[in-house]
């Protein structure tokens, strides 16, 4: 018997595109909440497929949460979860009310960052469908966590606390206030101020 080799379309091959999860998605007749990480920055963006490419409805930057007082670092946890809330209001005052996560060719895995931007878009009051259990914990979610280790790493070795924390620490703002600095910023966000 002849074996028949398909070759794989374009897209798939160098990893852009995982075409059976963007099928899944689209036939939802949803618009989709698709979300990068990179590494510095996250984007979150509402998307509508179309024919000749997909059509942004709203898009957001973590360079926009410097805007409400963001000191922490721009692809933390707590900085997709308040961009996540930003990222619904926008959505929002566009006329999305649901969307559809979609993260391409990277796997969804639980407690990720991209699910804080998920639970961040969900508290905006945007419906995506996203299970509870999927979420970080709380103290992951506000920086509690970080600033633990912070503080326990300034005690046992302060060389190593400084080269971790290096380029927060240069722009005066201590890893340890994560928590103080999280409810700041999502009751600015929370009131719209920008």
């Amino acid at each position: 018997m002849k074996t028949v080799h398909v070759p794989l379309l374009r897209r798939r091959r160098e990893g852009v595109t995982d075409y059976r999860a963007r099928r899944k998605a689209i036939t939802s007749q949803r618009p989709l909440l698709v979300v990068r990480v990179s590494n510095k920055n996250v984007t979150a963006q509402f998307v509508k497929p179309a024919l000749k490419g997909d059509v942004v409805l709203s898009s957001t930057h973590s360079k926009e949460l410097a805007k409400v007082g963001w000191h922490g670092s721009s692809k933390s946890t707590p900085a997709c979860y308040l961009l996540g809330l930003l990222a619904g209001k926008k959505a929002l005052a566009a006329g999305v009310k649901e969307a559809v996560a979609y993260s391409g060719v990277v796997p969804f895995i639980k407690g990720s960052r991209v699910t804080a931007l998920l639970k961040g878009v969900v508290d905006a009051g945007v419906a995506v469908p996203v299970g509870e259990e999927a979420y970080p914990s709380a103290e992951r979610m506000t920086g509690k966590s970080i600033a633990d280790f912070a503080s326990k790493l300034a005690a046992e070795d302060r060389g190593a606390y400084e080269r971790t924390f290096s380029s927060m620490l240069k722009s005066g703002f201590k890893p340890e206030d994560y928590p103080a600095e999280f409810e700041r910023a999502k009751t600015a966000i929370s009131e719209g101020r920008r």
